[in-house]
């Protein structure tokens, strides 16, 4: 090797220096098999996953039927209690009141019944009484229903004539004030003791369940009382049309 060629070997790459070229490679992410595609599942893994999945589902459209279920049933029935008296003079017609306190002379409702005293005894005597009370939509639709002034009324699927709205008078405050300490009994008031009759009133006053089944229908149903054992009464009070 001469002088020239040793100089160059060595001052060359001074002046022209080598590049060195990095190459870096993109990582591609992992694609993520499906687990039909993957092979280190077993085959018993693999059913067990799809039975946890059928099982969620199913869990799922459960809870959804039982949410449909339950918004689609129709409302409860709404169900208080309340005193009730029935009383009328013995040659008279029957009344029918009903008070939210005994204490209270004015009472949540007050009906005059056409049905005779005596008849209505009568239909006691057999242990079970229904009174039906009804009145036409078309003509009386607006008002709540023990608003109704005037009534179509049946006794035990007899006809017996109608039943009128009525509000207090200073008779039946009087009477009402005279039972004030009692709930649940039957008698008579003598005539002239908390009443300006000149005839004993019958009566019969007990707590009755008062069952709103919608704004077309209500009832009243006698709570059986030990001084009336095996009587049930019921007072319907019905919106058709």
């Amino acid at each position: 090797m001469t002088k020239v060629d040793a100089l160059r070997r060595f001052l060359l790459p001074c002046f022209f220096p080598t590049s060195n070229t990095t190459t870096v490679s993109a990582v591609a992410p992992k694609k993520r098999l499906s687990t039909s595609l993957r092979d280190d599942l077993s085959d018993q893994e693999l059913k067990d996953q799809d039975q946890d999945s059928n099982s969620t589902e199913s869990s799922t459209t459960t809870t959804a039927n039982l949410v449909a279920a339950t918004n689609s049933n129709p409302p409860r029935p709404s169900k208080t209690m309340v005193i009730g008296t029935i009383f009328g003079t013995r040659r008279g017609h029957v009344w029918f009141c009903i008070q939210h306190d005994r204490l209270s002379t004015k009472p949540l409702l007050l009906l005059e019944l056409a049905i005779p005293t005596q008849q209505l005894v009568k239909e006691m005597q057999c242990g079970l009484v229904r009174l039906a009370l009804e009145c036409d939509r078309s003509e009386l639709g607006s008002c709540s229903l023990r608003s109704v002034p005037v009534w179509t009324m049946h006794c035990n699927g007899k006809r017996v004539g109608f039943a009128w709205r009525r509000k207090a008078s200073d008779q039946n405050r009087l009477m009402l004030k005279t039972m004030q300490s009692m709930t649940i009994c039957a008698g008579v008031i003598p005539a002239g003791l908390g009443s300006s009759e000149t005839e004993e009133i019958m009566y019969m006053r007990a707590n009755y369940e008062h069952v709103v089944g919608s704004a077309d229908s209500e009832s009243f149903h006698l709570i059986n009382p030990d001084v009336c054992s095996g009587q049930e009464l019921s007072v319907f009070l019905m919106r058709s049309g």
